[in-house]
């Protein structure tokens, strides 16, 4: 099973490569097997990359926004024609189960640039300021070269969330996928240079942590975009910010899905168990502490188990199959040493905690886990995981159980179950998160923004709010007599 690109990286509309750089190894999570081979950027490429995005980004930018829509839109249309074939990469690079990728990584990217390509025309206006005699007038402009930095988890989403909204306002994009999945981001490129994009627009080059400070620091770059961990994002943030660049910040959670004693249960054990092994567990916004009421506590947990117990593991290129892989064996290893953890600091495992059955040893398998009796203090209730394990806490009332779930650095995401949406507003409204749900959990359309507070990031993806990161105001103020002086 083979997916070598042409080149390792896309520049100037064409593959472009560097055998000065450091060669890595794209490797399908499922059985281990090596299905590409690529380098990271050089400086030069690196150059080369943010040259040509700067070169091609005034002409853009002088373009109606209706029309560079229409290139957006037009990019939509291919990837959802080729959604099997850009599901079955997705697959290959992460080891996400086709049955998910089919349905929820191309067409979300194909969504975005849909939504972007149809709204710019009217989002992008300004307004006019009557002052008199005299008025002003506002307009928003791009910031130029823009640079984007993808998380292994969804690598062809995160492509055209950033580069959908950066594209429609005007900008060029550098965008560098995670070294982990570096494949999606290149049909990405190869797609919006076929739908009509001119060459430089829309640039992918490899790299891994030691690529980032070239494009950060770069003095032509404006504007970076990050996905990933809280970690990388305060190096990150840091060294833009000592330049004065603008930025959007996307990290990491370990948020809180509360579930009431008067939830519909089987939806609420569905909510709990998309936002925790969905992806295997590596989703950034995942409801990864789950505050069960206590009146509802032992029969949450027995249908919790039955149900966890029946997700089918497996070959992530079989349709049937529910739950793949982890992403490689370091992430593998990171998730077992949680489980130990957990295990170690006193709380219940109710189940999995372990490698499946039938699965090929190379393959970076984990069952789906889930630890009751976990207390706020535990490890495994504080630090993002970032793998299929569930922490069930229970609480007794209102006020407490809103007190521990804001009880973190993070930020991100958090949800309720209840059938009274008199409490399920005032919950959200006290919850120190950026992105929440009432009665389901991790649902994201491109319409809705999606982003954090606190140590989870700032900014926003999708919606028209997006488009307040990748523009800025200008001010006209136009006189209509002569100046009054007094000189």
């Amino acid at each position: 099973m083979k997916a070598q690109p042409p080149a390792s990286h896309f520049i100037d509309g064409e593959y472009v490569e560097d055998i000065n750089g450091a060669a890595f190894d794209s490797i399908y999570p499922a059985t281990g097997e090596v299905i590409a081979r690529l380098h990271a950027a050089t400086p030069a490429i690196v150059d080369k990359a943010i040259a040509s995005a700067k070169r091609a980004q005034g002409e853009w930018a002088a373009m109606s926004p209706t029309a560079r829509g229409r290139i957006l839109k037009r990019a939509a249309d291919i990837m959802r024609a080729r959604n099997r074939e850009l599901s079955e990469l997705e697959t290959l690079d992460t080891g996400k189960p086709i049955q998910e990728t089919i349905v929820a990584d191309p067409t979300s990217g194909a969504d975005a640039f849909e939504f972007f390509g149809g709204v710019a025309a009217a989002a992008l206006n300004g307004d006019y300021i009557p002052l008199g005699g005299d008025f002003a007038f506002t307009k928003r402009v791009p910031l130029g070269v823009c640079v984007g930095i993808g998380a292994w988890n969804y690598p062809q989403q995160i492509a055209c969330w950033k580069g959908a909204p950066a594209l429609i306002s005007g900008n060029a994009m550098v965008f560098k996928p995670s070294e982990n999945t570096p494949l999606g981001a290149l049909k990405i490129a190869e797609i919006l240079f076929e739908a009509g994009l001119p060459k430089g627009l829309y640039n992918v080059i490899q790299g891994d942590r030691s690529t980032g400070p070239l494009l950060v620091n770069h003095k032509d770059v404006a504007k970076v975009s990050l996905t990933g961990s809280v970690e990388t994002g305060r190096k990150v943030a840091g060294a833009a910010a000592s330049q004065l660049k603008h930025v959007t910040m996307e990290l990491g959670g370990k948020s809180p899905l509360i579930v009431f004693d008067d939830a519909d249960l089987e939806s609420a054990i569905g909510g709990a168990m998309l936002g925790n092994f969905y992806s295997t567990g590596q989703v950034c916004s995942n409801g990864t502490r789950v505050f069960v009421q206590k009146g509802i506590k032992q029969k949450f947990l027995s249908r919790l188990k039955e149900r966890t117990e029946k997700i089918i593991i497996g070959d992530p290129m079989v349709e049937e199959t529910q739950l793949g892989p982890m992403v490689s064996r370091a992430q593998l290893d990171k998730v077992f040493a949680y489980i130990e953890k957990g295990k170690a600091e006193g709380a219940t495992l109710l189940t999995g905690g372990g490698i499946p059955n039938d699965v090929p040893a190379e393959g970076t398998y984990i069952q789906p886990t889930v630890f009751a009796d976990v207390t706020d203090a535990m490890t495994i209730a504080r630090e993002e995981i970032f793998g299929p394990v569930m922490c069930v806490l229970d609480f007794d009332n209102e006020d407490e159980v809103i007190a521990r779930a804001n009880g973190t650095e993070f930020g991100l995401s958090a949800g309720v179950f209840t059938s009274d949406l008199t409490r399920a507003h005032r919950v959200v409204d006290r919850l120190e998160a950026g992105t929440l749900w009432i009665n389901t959990y991790n649902l994201a359309p491109v319409e809705v923004p999606f982003g954090g507070s606190k140590q989870s990031g700032f900014g926003r993806e999708n919606s028209l709010a997006a488009l307040n990161h990748y523009t800025e105001l200008k001010s006209v103020y136009v006189a209509m007599s002569p100046v009054q002086s007094p000189y």
